[in-house]
């Protein structure tokens, strides 16, 4: 059974999941990060990969990938630094990143080098869904990876539900109009959105990610939804310490 798939099986709430940049703070740090957020209670880990024009990110995600870039950071390069990872972890892996690097890849090579490396799942947040179902689904499902796609407040309840039904693994609730980082505190307007959108009855569990930075945001999308997705509060973390165990430690206190 895929990772993502028994996760959810065996945990329906409270499920964490963190995002890194991979080649951030350092070229080689990939591993170590993984490492260290499968020791510190992670249930999910979203390996970013750098890109040189991150239109949905905020100043910190850009800055992290700006740097992983200048060190050297190819997909190549991460996917031969995630060979053995399964030996460090059985955590649930996702690999999130723009679609122009894995079109420059190969898609398809890009799956089989996923499922080689032990994958668990893609998130492309500018793949269309039309397009991924006409044209990269089929290749995805081969390769038993999960494809989650990502929702907003402004997305109409039938385009939800068309969504959820392309969508596997979870769904991925973004919870404002702003940039990855920028979110200070959920507004009554954003309580109503996850209310709405849990009310659904989808089919896939509802993670939601962007402005979740500290354990009272983090845990009103624990009382709505099933997890949260922390980036930009974890890359802070790291930025604020050379060590990436006492980084990983001192940022999961603060949870």
């Amino acid at each position: 059974m895929n990772r993502i798939d028994n996760l959810f099986r065996t945990k329906k709430k409270n499920i964490l999941s963190i995002y890194f940049t991979a080649g951030y703070p350092s070229l080689n740090s990939v591993t170590e990060i993984i490492k260290s957020l499968d020791n510190n209670g992670a249930d999910m880990i979203e390996i970013g990969i750098p890109f040189s024009d991150p239109l949905a990110d905020g100043p910190v995600i850009q800055q992290t990938g700006t740097i992983a870039i200048s060190n050297g950071m190819t997909l190549e390069l991460l996917f031969e630094q995630l060979r053995n990872i399964r030996q460090i972890t059985d955590k649930c892996l996702l690999l999130m990143g723009y679609l122009n690097p894995v079109l420059q890849y190969g898609y398809r090579e890009f799956c089989r080098k996923a499922k080689e490396c032990g994958i668990d799942g893609l998130i492309i947040p500018d793949l269309p869904p039309d397009l991924f179902n006409s044209a990269y689904r089929e290749e995805t499902i081969k390769n038993d990876l999960r494809f989650v796609f990502l929702i907003t407040p402004e997305t109409s309840s039938e385009r939800v539900r068309y969504i959820d039904e392309l969508s596997s693994g979870f769904l991925y609730l973004v919870s404002s109009k702003a940039t990855t980082g920028n979110l200070k505190a959920f507004d009554s307007s954003q309580i109503e959105y996850f209310r709405r959108i849990s009310s659904m009855n989808l089919n896939n569990p509802l993670m939601a990610g962007f402005g979740i930075h500290s354990r009272e945001t983090k845990e009103q999308v624990f009382s709505y939804l099933n997890g949260a997705i922390i980036g930009s509060a974890y890359l802070r973390a790291l930025q604020a310490e050379n060590d990436v165990d006492k980084a990983t430690e001192r940022f999961f206190w603060g949870l």
